[in-house]
């Protein structure tokens, strides 16, 4: 009896062995390509982070942790830091409630819902490059319409975006407007998985429709959509780079000049390459936080239903 058990399961496992290696097989050109072109830059990325290397030069020396240390010291650097968790502290909350309350409106209608769905996700898909020329007119302190509105209302014009105190919000501004059709659809998928049962059982409990019925049943429900939205728009808002190119260029005197701007900067402009990896790491550290935060502290307070 011991001899028939044995036998067939010994017989299988070189089917499982051979099934996995072949499967390791079929993948290993992807697992070979996604290595290369992801894995081993950043890899390369933190290698240069301790050395001097400029773009084109021919040595290279290694001086620790002298780029990390320059960062410290580096005004424009933690200016740019400052100002890239101000544009998140913007983007984030008015792209996650924005699109929730959309969201909210559009699940209660029945007719024409597609075409708000097309219509508030098209700036999600339209090229922003090409945006920003509609910007730049809508905005412009002279002739754009929107300074045309603030007079005719009794208020003075605003330099939109050539004035450092405003030009940074601006921005924070259109990136949320970019973003918030993203956010409108996913919290649109979110309230479609709410079963309907609970709202009837609700009703026939007497809470009725409204602001009660959100924050006791449609919110609660809502949690791994609202931590998805959440920490992916705010890792997107970190990336702040198109609009600073295509609008203000890290301008005016400085104060639109964002992380990620500034490595382009350091790496392209000044071709200081191993300064600018050392700011990628940073930049690399603050989405990993992010992430780590979603996965070990966030998911365990969220309930799933």
């Amino acid at each position: 009896m011991s001899a028939t058990s044995v036998l067939p399961l010994s017989g299988r496992r070189p089917t499982v062995n051979r099934s996995a290696v072949h499967g390791l097989w079929l993948a290993g050109p992807a697992i070979l390509f996604l290595s290369l072109l992801m894995v081993a830059p950043i890899f390369v990325v933190f290698g240069l982070s301790f050395t001097d290397y400029s773009l084109g030069a021919i040595h290279v020396s290694f001086i620790g942790l002298g780029n990390y240390l320059q960062i410290a010291s580096d005004a424009r650097a933690l200016g740019a830091i400052g100002h890239t968790l101000v544009y998140v502290a913007i983007v984030v909350p008015i792209a996650v409630l924005l699109g929730l309350f959309l969201a909210l409106m559009i699940q209660q209608r029945r007719r024409l819902r597609h075409t708000y769905e097309v219509l508030f996700f098209l700036p999600a898909t339209s090229t922003f490059v090409a945006m920003a020329l509609v910007w730049q007119f809508l905005l412009h302190g002279r002739i754009g319409p929107i300074n045309d509105w603030l007079v005719w209302v009794g208020l003075g014009r605003v330099d939109f975006l050539t004035d450092p105190a405003t030009a940074l919000p601006t921005l924070a501004v259109i990136g949320a407007w970019q973003l918030v059709g993203q956010t409108t659809i996913l919290f649109l998928a979110g309230l479609s998985s709410v079963p309907s049962d609970i709202y009837d059982a609700a009703a026939l409990d007497g809470m009725e429709a409204g602001w009660d019925r959100f924050i006791r049943i449609t919110f609660p429900m809502l949690g791994p959509t609202t931590l998805f939205v959440v920490v992916t728009t705010t890792i997107t808002s970190f990336q702040a780079f198109d609009g600073v190119a295509a609008l203000t260029q890290g301008g005016p005197a400085g104060s639109t000049e964002t992380l990620l701007y500034k490595i382009y900067l350091e790496a392209y402009q000044y071709t200081n390459m191993g300064y600018a990896s050392a700011l990628s790491i940073l930049f690399l550290a603050f989405i990993a936080a992010l992430s780590m935060f979603q996965i070990f502290v966030a998911e365990k307070k969220v309930h799933y239903s």
